[in-house]
C-alpha cells in the first residue's frame, strides 16, 4: 500500500509538470502499463481521465484487475483495456509512438537484464513521452541484510545483484547509474528519480501500515520527503526513474 501510494504521487507530479498544457486543455494521455498486475496504477490513471492499456502475462493478476475494474463507474471502465502478454510483445502489437506514458513497474527484477525490455517499451513511447521504471535498488541490499544481522549476506550484497523477496522468489536488483545509462542509450534520458520505501523497508516484513489515517499520513509524508532527498533516497528499497523520450 505504501509503495503504491508513493509511486502514484511521484508519477502524478511528473505528469502534471510535463503535460501541463495538454492537461489544461482536457486532453487524455495514452498510457501503457506493462506488467500492470492487479491494476492499481492503471485504474488510478483511468480515474484521472487517461486512456490506459494494462498488460500482464499472469491471468490471475489480470483477473484481479478485471474484478476491480468491474466495480468502477462505466466512464472509468471505458478508459481501460486489459491484455494478456509480456512487455516485450508490445512492439508487435503497437506502433512507434503509440503511448504518451509507459509504465514498467516491478518487471525488471524478473529479467536477466533490463535493456531488451526497456528498448521494446521505449519504441512505443511518443516523442516527449514519459517512461516510468520501478526497480529493486541494488544499493540497498546490504542495508537490508545488515538490518537483520546477516553480516555475511551484507558483505555479499555489496557485489551481488540478486535478492530473495518476501514471497521466496529470487529477484534481480538494479543500480541507479547503469539504469540511467540505459535510458540515455534508448533516447529516454533520466528526467527525475525517486526512492520508494526508505523507512518502511527497515521495518520487519510483517509490519502493517498504520490504521489511523493521521498516523498513516505522517508516515507517507516522511517517506515522500525521504524519497526525494539525498542521502536517504539512495538506500530506498526501490528506485523510481522517470525518463523523457527525445524527439
Amino acid at each position: 500500500m505504501v509503495r503504491q501510494e508513493l509511486v502514484s504521487r511521484q508519477l502524478a507530479e511528473q505528469i502534471t509538470e510535463h503535460f501541463a498544457e495538454r492537461l489544461a486543455e482536457g486532453q487524455p494521455l495514452r498510457v501503457l502499463d506493462a506488467g500492470c498486475g492487479p491494476g492499481v496504477q492503471a485504474l488510478r490513471l483511468a480515474r484521472a481521465g487517461h486512456l490506459v492499456t494494462g498488460m500482464d502475462p499472469d491471468p490471475a493478476m489480470l483477473g484481479a484487475a478485471q474484478r476491480t475494474l468491474s466495480g468502477e463507474p462505466p466512464v472509468v471502465q471505458g478508459k481501460v483495456t486489459l491484455l494478456t502478454g509480456q512487455g516485450g510483445d508490445c512492439g508487435r502489437w503497437f506502433g512507434p509512438g503509440s503511448f504518451d506514458i509507459v509504465l514498467c513497474h516491478g518487471m525488471l527484477m524478473y529479467l536477466p537484464e533490463p535493456g531488451p525490455l526497456l528498448a521494446s517499451l521505449a519504441r512505443v513511447l511518443a516523442p516527449g513521452g514519459l517512461l516510468s521504471v520501478l526497480a529493486v535498488n541494488g544499493d540497498a541490499l546490504a542495508m537490508r541484510a545488515g538490518r537483520v544481522g546477516d553480516w555475511a549476506g551484507a558483505m555479499a550484497s555489496f557485489d551481488d545483484t540478486y535478492v530473495v523477496n518476501p514471497y521466496g522468489v529470487h529477484c534481480r536488483a538494479d543500480r541507479l547509474d547503469p539504469l540511467s545509462r540505459t535510458l540515455a542509450e534508448l533516447s529516454a534520458p533520466l528526467r527525475r528519480w525517486y526512492g520508494v520505501r526508505v523507512f518502511t523497508d527497515q521495518a520487519p516484513e510483517d509490519t502493517q501500515a498504520p490504521a489511523d489515517p493521521v498516523e498513516l499520513g505522517r508516515l507517507l509524508a516522511a517517506e515522500d520527503r525521504a524519497g526525494r532527498t539525498d542521502p536517504y533516497r539512495q538506500v530506498a528499497a526501490l528506485l523510481h526513474l522517470v525518463g523523457t523520450r527525445r524527439g
